[in-house]
């Protein structure tokens, strides 16, 4: 079983999916993408999550976004919810994080999948010294691109 799954509430979720399992990938984590959703196939994803040893779920939803809030009410594992853009942003982003107490999901913006593959990571990296060292030159080498671009943009 895969240490991150990520769930897409739908086939159209794949792109931002995508950007979360490369990024995990590229660290060397085992990720798996599927697609459950929380209104139209509860039972499946109930059945996912329960079957699942995943150490973080990363729940990619539009529109009503139920289903970060779905797998949080399933098992007490971090979830991150990754809103997705439409037409009216802000109904995604709200049913992800006004969550009641108890039942907390992290959230990320708006088709952040590879941010929510980041704090995916960071929490992994607590009992992973590996992942902790990756992350590091992860940060570092966004910083030195960050003063090449600097550089070329003085220029």
């Amino acid at each position: 079983m895969p240490e991150v799954l990520v769930v897409l509430g739908s086939k159209s979720d794949l792109p931002i999916g995508e950007k979360a399992v490369g990024v995990l990938r590229e660290f060397g984590v085992s990720t798996e993408i599927v697609v459950a959703s929380a209104h139209r196939t509860p039972e499946r994803v109930k059945g996912i999550i329960e079957g699942s040893d995943a150490k973080v779920f990363i729940a990619v939803a539009g529109l009503a976004a139920a289903l970060p809030g779905t797998i949080a009410a399933l098992t007490t594992r971090p979830v991150i919810g990754v809103p997705v853009s439409g037409k009216v942003n802000i109904d995604s982003i709200l049913s992800i994080v006004q969550m009641p107490p108890g039942i907390p999901v992290a959230a990320v913006g708006l088709d952040r999948g590879d941010n929510a593959a980041l704090l995916a990571l960071e929490m992994l990296s607590l009992s992973n010294p590996s992942i902790q060292k990756r992350l590091v030159k992860y940060r570092r080498d966004m910083a030195a691109q960050v003063e090449r671009d600097s550089e070329e943009v003085r220029r």
